[in-house]
């Protein structure tokens, strides 16, 4: 079976192609196609997102698609950067311009908690979407740590582990990260699914 990952980032396509391993799918990108729409993510939710994502380019291309949205929720920004996680600096920003507006908001503050949470869909036309969510509780950090992964990696300190995702080689990444939760959540899901039609 083919399935498209909704996603343009190319680092997040390389972390769920390994996720999805399990599955024993062929997985396509966007870049596999030529002249997908590019999906505008203007929905007030984590769910929303994800779902629009999926639904729009599942249609599209007629394939099952799996799609995803991450926030990253810090107790003493009330939230943010939340929903706006990817572009909290701005469109158009650079990972590092995200963990520096995060630092420099956190300067003062003694409470560093903060969670990732990902929700993850499978989408086929005409049924019902799978859902699944993946959440890891941490902290932020007062520096960037560790030299690995993307994103907010180098400043989120995951609870339990005693070090950041960018202290963490990719598969301790996977095993402990919220997209690592999020989908081995939907894999199973779509393993029942598929179990029960035949």
């Amino acid at each position: 079976m083919k399935v498209l990952i909704s996603s343009r980032n190319r680092d997040k396509i390389r972390e769920i192609t390994a996720l999805l391993d399990p599955l024993n799918v062929k997985v396509l990108s966007p870049y596999d196609f030529d002249n997908l729409p590019e999906v505008i993510e203007d929905r007030d939710s984590l769910i929303g997102n994800a779902l629009k994502k999926a639904r729009i380019l599942a249609e599209e291309t007629g394939l099952p698609t799996i799609a995803d949205d991450t926030g990253l929720f810090i107790d003493s920004l009330y939230g943010e950067p939340g929903i706006y996680s990817s572009r909290y600096a701005g469109e158009n920003c650079s990972y590092a311009e995200n963990r520096k507006k995060v630092l420099t908001a956190m300067e003062d503050k003694v409470n560093r908690s903060a969670r990732f949470i990902t929700v993850a869909v499978f989408y086929v036309t005409g049924i019902e979407p799978l859902v699944a969510e993946g959440i890891v509780e941490g902290e932020i950090t007062k520096r960037e740590q560790g030299d690995k992964g993307f994103g907010y990696d180098s400043i989120f300190w995951v609870k339990g582990k005693k070090k950041t995702y960018a202290e963490m080689y990719d598969e301790e990444k996977n095993l402990f990260s919220h997209r690592g939760i999020a989908l081995r959540k939907l894999a199973d899901k779509i393993n029942a699914a598929f179990k029960n039609d035949k």
